[in-house]
């Protein structure tokens, strides 16, 4: 046979070199496809003349191909030189729980600010709403995994809107931190659980039993009842709360469902209060929440019961939606008295700049640390070309995210379990105090 010219040879291997590199998602055409489609029309331009061996230039040539090839189980992103790093967004950022996506969502931009390029490209944000639903979720899931060049999705805001999306994103290769999904359900793999999801939010079955523990030994309170809306988060939440009171020695006197969109509670409330409880736990969202408790108040039976909410409508726009009502009533959250500097003296402050407001929820700080935990994986597992090409294994970016341990972020130390619990959970019990929010107790000071 015939030798190929050096001129074929090196069009060859820049043929493989494209292939290899080619194409985000997915694992393109493989190489071995490309030689066979590319060869024939090579061979017959190349010159009838023998030329210096081959062997001589290509072992640096294949080797420089090689090391930019993607051989990644589930397909890889390749960011070409000067383009953007992109990561998603799916957060509720329209409709009545508006301010709990916007705080995340401010999160994620105050790491790009801090963090603008990584390996020499721009970090770029694509922002999409999980309108706090199911339906949502599924939308926004669908427009994320149609962009190939999303490496990672910072998501959901609510677990309702979690539990599709994490399927949508697990059956494209995807990966996502949530973080404010808190759903037991998320992270059990015999419910809802995929691969490729994590989350810096606690998990419920922690905060359940934080808040069963306050009402029954701090508040010393035997007879307890809880309502949800049906949604993975609220009925989750409810559920751990009411076991754990059980399993401590309260009585439980009523767990009931509500519609999310129901415009009279009356009913609902009058059955409760006919079991006598002392307090009532109702972990649900805006607008159900701000009807259970200005309703509450008038129902004969409850004026003395205790009212108690979660970090779903841990927010102005509640205190606003509850004048006088929720005086005296408590809610439950992830602990915010960060034990670190950068929280105060920086975090804070540019929040205020960019924004102009202090932190108007509670996951902002969550959102920060899984934006640089994903950024983090990005660098960890890029291989990077001379020209700046990156090639961006998805299968590999789940592993650095899954083999988080002992990072040190701003809501403490983030270790990920098998399953995606990666939380440092502290959980921390607020009381409205002249319309105010102010934090009384925490289940990592109770330790």
């Amino acid at each position: 046979m015939k030798r190929l010219s050096l001129l074929a040879i090196l069009a060859l291997i820049l043929s493989l070199a494209l292939v290899a590199c080619g194409g985000g998602g997915a694992t393109e055409t493989p190489a071995e496809e490309a030689v066979a489609t590319e060869a024939p029309a090579e061979e017959a331009e190349a010159p009838a003349e023998e030329e210096a061996p081959a062997e001589e230039e290509a072992p640096a040539e294949e080797e420089a191909a090689g090391s930019m090839e993607c051989t990644d189980a589930i397909g890889c992103i390749t960011v070409a030189p000067g383009d953007p790093i992109v990561i998603a967004s799916a957060l509720v950022i329209s409709g009545p729980n508006i301010e709990l996506g916007t705080d995340s969502q401010r999160g994620i931009e105050i790491a790009i600010a801090m963090r603008p390029e990584v390996l020499g490209h721009p970090v770029e944000l694509q922002a999409e709403d999980d309108g706090c639903s199911a339906e949502g979720g599924q939308a926004a899931g669908t427009k994320i995994v149609a962009n190939p060049q999303v490496v990672g999705i910072i998501g959901t805001s609510c677990s309702g809107a979690g539990v599709p999306l994490a399927a949508i994103m697990s059956d494209a290769g995807y990966l996502m931190i949530s973080p404010s999904n808190t759903s037991p359900a998320l992270t059990d793999p015999e419910q809802a659980w995929k691969p490729g999801y994590f989350r810096t939010a606690h998990n419920d079955l922690i905060q359940g039993a934080a808040m069963a523990t306050f009402a029954f030994e701090e508040l010393g309170l035997t007879k307890a009842a809880a309502i949800h809306d049906g949604d993975p988060y609220t009925e989750g939440l409810a559920s751990a709360f009411y076991d754990a009171f059980i399993a401590l020695g309260g009585e439980g006197v009523g767990f009931e469902a509500e519609a999310a969109d129901a415009t009279n509670v009356e009913p609902l409330l009058t059955s409760i209060a006919a079991a006598e409880p002392e307090f009532l736990f109702y972990p649900v969202f805006q607008p159900l929440a701000p009807l259970l408790t200005n309703t509450a108040k008038t129902v004969t039976g409850l004026e003395n019961t205790v009212l108690a909410a979660a970090d779903g409508v841990f927010s102005p726009s509640f205190l606003e939606a509850t004048p006088g009502t929720s005086e005296g009533m408590y809610l439950s959250g992830p602990d915010l008295s960060f034990d670190n500097a950068f929280y105060s003296e920086e975090f804070v402050p540019m929040y205020q700049e960019m924004f102009g407001s202090e932190p108007t929820n509670v996951y902002h700080a969550h959102a920060f640390d899984a934006a640089n935990i994903l950024l983090n994986a990005v660098e960890s597992v890029a291989q990077q070309g001379e020209d700046g090409t990156l090639i961006i294994g998805r299968q590999a970016l789940r592993d650095a995210v899954a083999a988080t341990a002992g990072y040190e972020g701003v809501t403490g130390t983030l270790t990920c379990s098998e399953f995606g619990d990666c939380a440092d959970a502290r959980i921390a019990v607020s009381n409205v105090v002249e319309g105010e929010f102010v934090p009384v107790w925490s289940n990592a000071a109770a330790e």
